[in-house]
């Protein structure tokens, strides 16, 4: 069941990132967790759009329900939150989703938290938990931004740096400026995989902490292979993933190729060119295929395979929930040419 949320407040926080505050509806209210992403419904110029973004709000903690959403280049959606959304607005969206939430069953000493950019966003959200709810839990933020002024949440961070001086640790990565001595926990360039090697502390038991990655996928193999170079192992390392990684050695046995579509009580017969997906073929088609995440994590776009061969590229974690013949069309790719696809 969707619902019809009201824009209480907007706030700027950069030159081109805004944050929405929704109330919550008066009746029901939507229960979340801290990391999880809010699917928001747009109709511009008679289409329809469906875009996730993470919640920068914490449950118990923040009274709106809060998303953050950065300008995109080319971005209609993002453009059109930044520039259009006024307060008082009302906009449909999905109920929560995502899986990008603090793990309750380990008994963390202490969190990592890998963050470039608007990345920040669900990282903000389960640093917030964790400092409210987890008391015995040392946090670490190690943000990258081009500068201070492009910095989302600097002084909510900041805040929280003040407040809580012995369990948040604060380092941030800037490419745009000269770093000296005197600001330790500023550091000049990108987070690489040398600098979070310099990170990973000597002291600390690596079974007992968790990474969270949020952020280009440079980010996410520098990260990794950084642990895997100083453990020898990857233990407790989750991403959120906002893009589908596709290898072009994937595509090697997919062509162009036309399928039918049953859906809602329609048969709808689509091209399906080599390198997109059924559901962007099919959007691009305004067929109104149900979808959220577009990156294989979430199963709205989930449909049945009734004839022929395909097969799902890029999805960046393995789902064990789907039945034989289940695809989620967001990654899925036709083999034959008498493919038939139900949802």
């Amino acid at each position: 069941m969707n619902y019809t949320l009201k824009v209480a407040d907007i706030r700027k926080e950069t030159e081109d990132t805004v944050t929405l505050c929704f109330k919550q509806p008066g009746l029901k209210k939507i229960k979340y967790l801290a990391g999880q992403y809010l699917t928001l419904i747009f109709r511009i110029n008679g289409r329809r759009y469906i875009r996730p973004y993470s919640f920068s709000s914490c449950p118990g903690i923040d009274s709106f329900l809060e998303i953050t959403v950065k300008r995109v280049e080319n971005g209609l959606v993002s453009n059109h939150i930044n520039d259009m959304v006024k307060i008082g607005d009302s906009i449909e969206v999905m109920p929560p989703m995502g899986d990008f939430v603090f793990e309750e069953d380990y008994a963390f000493t202490d969190v990592f938290f890998w963050g470039v950019g608007s990345g920040i966003t669900p990282l903000i959200s389960i640093i917030k938990y964790i400092l409210t709810a987890k008391e015995n839990v040392r946090v670490h933020l190690n943000y990258g931004n081009k500068n201070h002024e492009t910095t989302i949440f600097r002084d909510q961070i900041q805040q929280l740096n003040t407040q809580y001086p012995e369990r948040l640790v604060v380092r941030n990565f800037h490419t745009k400026i000269f770093v000296d001595e005197s600001h330790p926990y500023l550091i000049q360039g990108r987070i690489d995989q040398d600098k979070a090697l310099q990170i990973l502390e000597d002291e600390l038991d690596p079974n007992q902490c968790a990474h969270y990655i949020c952020g280009p996928a440079g980010l996410k193999e520098s990260v990794k292979k950084a642990l895997q170079t100083k453990y020898g192992f990857l233990a407790n390392v989750f991403s959120e993933d906002f893009e589908l990684v596709k290898d072009p050695k994937d595509f090697e046995d997919v062509y162009t190729q036309k399928i039918l579509i049953n859906f809602g009580g329609n048969q709808y017969p689509l091209e399906i060119a080599k390198g997109k997906s059924i559901l962007e073929a099919a959007l691009n088609a305004d067929i109104e295929l149900p979808y959220s995440c577009q990156t294989g994590n979430c199963s709205t776009c989930k449909g049945k395979l009734i004839s022929g061969d395909a097969k799902m590229i890029g999805l960046s974690k393995e789902r064990n929930d789907l039945v034989a013949g289940e695809f989620l069309l967001c990654c899925t790719h036709p083999l034959t040419e008498n493919v038939q696809i139900s949802i």
